[in-house]
């Protein structure tokens, strides 16, 4: 028996942290996730492309758009994952990966959004949960650029490329211990 969704229940939001494989692979494991689909967004191109993306200058970000039941997960126990997925210190980049592209960014698809992400922002700051600063800007969601079909699950169909080995794989095993009640 499939339970039926509750299509009030949907919400959308769009997320970057780093390499869009990393997020997007965990997050396809997260009970409560209807889709995750790797892309760009905050940039003054359109249409861009992944070889654009990589030079640094279009200005978008390697993201992750997410479709979530708010029935199932809540979007604050979206921001505790993906705050668990990548440094939030480190100024447009992650580890080797270097660029404007690559930054932490948390574009919000509405005011109540916008509310809880500043929330948790200043609640990590209080907390002082990282050595450095955190980093992450929050910001209105713009016009979503789906990346090119290659990118979609990338890690899972790809996971014997060297980036998903030496990257990929480990914060997600990382992440399953972690989040193990909250896998599918």
């Amino acid at each position: 028996m499939t339970e039926q969704l509750n299509k009030e229940a949907l919400q959308k939001t769009t997320l970057a942290g780093g390499c869009f494989w990393c997020i997007e692979s965990a997050f396809n494991c997260v009970k409560g996730i209807i889709s995750a689909t790797s892309g760009y967004m905050g940039g003054d191109s359109t249409e861009p492309t992944y070889k654009e993306i990589c030079t640094g200058n279009s200005g978008h970000a390697e993201v992750v758009q997410l479709t979530f039941d708010s029935e199932v997960i809540s979007y604050g126990e979206i921001l505790e994952i993906f705050f668990s997925l990548h440094n939030p210190t480190q100024l447009n980049r992650q580890g080797n990966d270097i660029g404007s592209q690559y930054r932490s960014e948390i574009f919000t698809h509405d005011s109540q959004q916008q509310v809880l992400a500043l929330a948790m922002l200043e609640e990590i700051t209080e907390q002082k949960l990282f050595d450095q600063p955190v980093v992450t800007k929050v910001s209105p969601a713009v016009i979503f650029y789906c990346g090119e079909d290659y990118h979609q699950e990338y890690f899972k169909n790809n996971p014997e490329n060297q980036y998903c080995q030496a990257v990929v794989s480990p914060k997600l095993a990382k992440f399953r211990k972690t989040f193990i009640a909250k896998l599918k």
